[in-house]
């Protein structure tokens, strides 16, 4: 039996990452093309890209343009006289990077992709936490940059350089519903549950969606094809103390308002005690994130790769407002929605949000719309 790496170091996908068993030193491993194939998400919704490139057999040369690269490294290749078909692509999904491409050109990286079927593919090694002092008396704290932390920040690379994001902010008077949620909240106790503003919100969200279909769903960019949905799986964005983690109400369209609070209320707590299951974490169609509780005016999420939208919810609080020509004080909150400007416009963004404002400010409507 070996473990053929040190600790703490970042396996690439297909490795074998442990030998059990050993005969006569012969060692038959099973390709990891071979391995079950995991569950499929609800919506059929691509998961976030892998960061470790996979090894892959060496493409022709005229296969250039199916090889991942963006038009301005394409042109330093043929610039350089460098085969993108060769080069092997360190970025998100296996991207061919200006990086990789000057390094094929140099000589000294951006390797043979025929080469990554028999040698491993090898990063620096990640340092674990450790406390180094330094001669002012302070010191410093390196904390290894993997796991779920690594998960996020690979899933914003892509999102944030791959999308074209554009953010629209309304401003939403929430008198209506705070007064409504107050009403409700001994119904919802009732049944166990805790009543919140995001369920509310999420039921605007479904309503909306009806009116604005092109909102909800995936870009499939390996296919050319826009996937839009009939049923709305939203994912939330939740804050825990290993990093953020985006759980997902399936068929929201399906539910009631109170049927949201409890499953906002039973995912919350599975993320927060690590019990929740990849099925839980997969399939969204769009994404709400809240830090309302927390503070900030507005800000501009980014897309969760590969949806078209994310729906930013922000703190309520009283303002002065004019309302018939006198000044009086509303429950007021910023929303936003970031957008995938490839597949969707402006006009369609300030159409949808003033849905939303509408569905908000007149609870009514939105139960009877919802």
């Amino acid at each position: 039996e070996s473990i053929p790496h040190e600790p703490g170091a970042i396996v690439p996908v297909g490795q074998v990452i442990v030998v059990i068993g050993v005969d006569d030193g012969a060692v038959t491993s099973t390709p990891a093309a071979e391995a079950p194939a995991a569950a499929a998400p609800k919506a059929a919704a691509p998961e976030a890209p892998v960061p470790a490139p996979v090894a892959k057999e060496a493409e022709p040369t005229g296969a250039n343009d199916k090889v991942l690269a963006t038009p301005a490294t394409r042109k330093l290749a043929r610039e350089l006289g460098v085969d993108l078909g060769v080069v092997t692509g360190t970025g998100p999904r296996g991207r061919v990077t200006k990086d990789d491409v000057l390094g094929q050109a140099s000589g000294k990286g951006g390797a043979a992709k025929t080469a990554a079927v028999s040698a491993p593919a090898t990063r620096p090694q990640a340092a674990p936490v450790t406390a180094i002092a330094t001669t002012g008396g302070g010191g410093e704290v390196r904390t290894a940059y993997r796991g779920i932390r690594r998960k996020i920040g690979d899933a914003m690379i892509g999102s944030a350089f791959t999308k074209p994001h554009f953010t629209l902010v309304e401003e939403i008077d929430m008198t209506e519903v705070y007064n409504l949620r107050k009403a409700s909240k001994p119904a919802a106790e009732a049944k166990g549950v805790k009543l919140t503003f995001l369920p509310f919100i999420m039921k605007a969200l479904v309503a909306a969606l009806k009116q604005h279909a092109s909102i909800n769903g995936i870009f499939d960019e390996a296919n050319s094809e826009i996937i839009n949905y009939s049923d709305v799986h939203i994912g939330f964005a939740l804050d825990t103390e290993g990093g953020l983690l985006v759980p997902v109400i399936t068929e929201a369209n399906r539910r009631s308002i109170f049927e949201m609070a409890g499953e906002l209320g039973r995912l919350s707590a599975a993320g927060r005690e690590g019990s929740i299951t990849r099925e839980e974490l997969s399939g969204s169609t769009i994404t709400i994130t809240s830090a309302g509780s927390i503070g900030g005016l507005f800000a501009t999420p980014i897309i969760n790769y590969p949806e078209l939208g994310i729906l930013g919810v922000y703190k309520i609080e009283d303002r002065p407002v004019v309302r018939d020509g006198e000044i009086v004080v509303r429950k007021m909150t910023y929303m936003s929605i970031t957008l995938d400007h490839r597949i969707v416009d402006g006009g369609e963004a300030a159409r949808f949000m003033n849905t939303m404002r509408r569905l908000l400010e007149s609870p009514t409507t939105l139960l009877l719309e919802g």
